[in-house]
């Protein structure tokens, strides 16, 4: 690894991150259309929109993130990227906006036409935005994007086979993913209908995401020349990582292990994207290669580091908010509860090693330019950064727990 391709590897993890997390967000209300007017659709649509709550917008923070490093570090294939593919991203963008303005007043919808028709725009806002954003996708690995301001075509760059069988698979996973949470959040929380009903739509999103996805191999293999190592090593490899995790989700679905099937199923998409990385490389766009696209040294090294700086702000946040989220901790009917007056300290064991690894890491990353030794400072450093992380969130956790006490 060198110091040109750190920004892309954390990229490829807010990826991952929004594609998971904001994915099932957007599948959730997928599961909105079709739920009918009675108690029974009244209570699957109030379980979904309970079950965003928390999150919903916290999701949207990879994609900042996202957004930021990519301009940061590759500022050439940012430009060239959001000219070509500037109608699918303002399409994403709106749906982010409608989909945001739809979430937020739901709660004061006082008739049914009025509840139906935000319910709509939530539903098909949430559609748009994952099936754009896929699109856009699919045009970068279709080479559809060339360098330049605006050089590639405004309307076949995300408007072809390939973008459109990627647009489609991030629609059916996202509701795939959707329906394994709401399933497991019900179950949670003690509500047997509600599991069983995303039980059933779950097994069905996961059958149509696995038939998606095998119907999108020979539309790549034919329409996407830059991933032809995609059925080579080591790509294919993440491609059958992909397939087992999403066989080994759907049997655990079936037998109603909804917590470990949250995380196959977390598992199987990450290896799509993760297969998607390896075929493409060292090229981002066509004839730019990861290291020429690469911003100078003092700004990827100003890059890492402000990205290892927020982490400890960040991480620590997200894994108390799914923390909280996972034991259940904003279920309909959980009691509040005081929290302690005087906790007492805790200790952070994890402190120490982090400390010793961002030791390390700092003036490795600092002095190597290229080769082993770089590579093992930034690990060193992202090492010293989820260590810390981990060691802080973990004392907020205990002292959130003992405050429940």
């Amino acid at each position: 690894m060198t110091l040109a391709e750190t920004p892309l590897l954390l990229i490829l993890v807010g990826l991952t991150a929004y594609a998971v997390l904001g994915g099932a967000d957007f599948g959730a209300a997928f599961w909105q259309l079709g739920t009918g007017s009675g108690a029974r659709g009244e209570a699957l649509r109030e379980h979904a929109y309970r079950a965003m709550g928390p999150v919903w917008e916290a999701n949207h923070v990879w994609l900042v993130f996202v957004l930021v490093v990519c301009w940061t570090a590759y500022p050439q294939a940012f430009a060239s990227i959001f000219s070509t593919l500037s109608a699918p991203l303002f399409l994403a963008g709106i749906g982010i906006v409608l989909r945001g303005t739809a979430y937020a007043v739901h709660a004061g919808t006082a008739r049914e036409i009025e509840r139906r028709a935000v319910d709509g725009v939530f539903s098909l806002s949430s559609i748009l935005t994952p099936f754009a954003l896929g699109a856009a996708l699919g045009g970068i690995a279709s080479g559809r994007v060339p360098v330049g301001n605006a050089a590639g075509d405004p309307v076949t760059s995300w408007l072809n086979p390939t973008s459109i069988a990627i647009g489609v698979l991030a629609v059916a996973t996202g509701a795939y993913l959707a329906a394994v949470y709401l399933a497991g959040d019900a179950a949670r929380a003690g509500r047997t209908d509600l599991a069983d009903a995303f039980r059933r739509r779950a097994l069905g999103a996961g059958l149509a995401a696995g038939a998606a996805a095998l119907a999108a191999l020979p539309v790549v293999a034919y329409d996407a020349p830059p991933l032809r190592d995609l059925f080579d090593w080591p790509a294919a490899l993440a491609l059958g990582a992909s397939a087992a995790a999403g066989t080994a989700t759907l049997e655990l679905v079936r037998r109603r292990r909804f917590e470990p099937a949250r995380y196959g199923a977390s598992a199987a998409v990450a290896a799509i994207l993760a297969g998607w990385a390896l075929a493409q490389q060292p090229e981002l766009l066509p004839g730019l290669t990861i290291e020429d696209a690469a911003a100078g040294r003092p700004t990827l090294l100003a890059t890492v580091a402000g990205v290892a700086l927020g982490a400890l702000v960040l991480v620590p946040s997200l894994a108390l908010l799914f923390g909280l989220v996972l034991r259940g901790r904003f279920d309909a009917g959980v009691a509040a509860t005081p929290a302690s007056i005087a906790p007492s300290p805790r200790r952070l064991p994890l402190l120490i090693p982090a400390l010793v690894a961002g030791a390390a890491g700092v003036p490795l990353t600092l002095v190597f330019s290229g080769g082993p030794l770089l590579a093992l400072g930034v690990v060193s450093l992202l090492a010293g950064v989820a260590l810390a992380a981990v060691a802080v969130a973990s004392a907020i956790a205990a002292g959130e727990a003992e405050g429940a006490e």
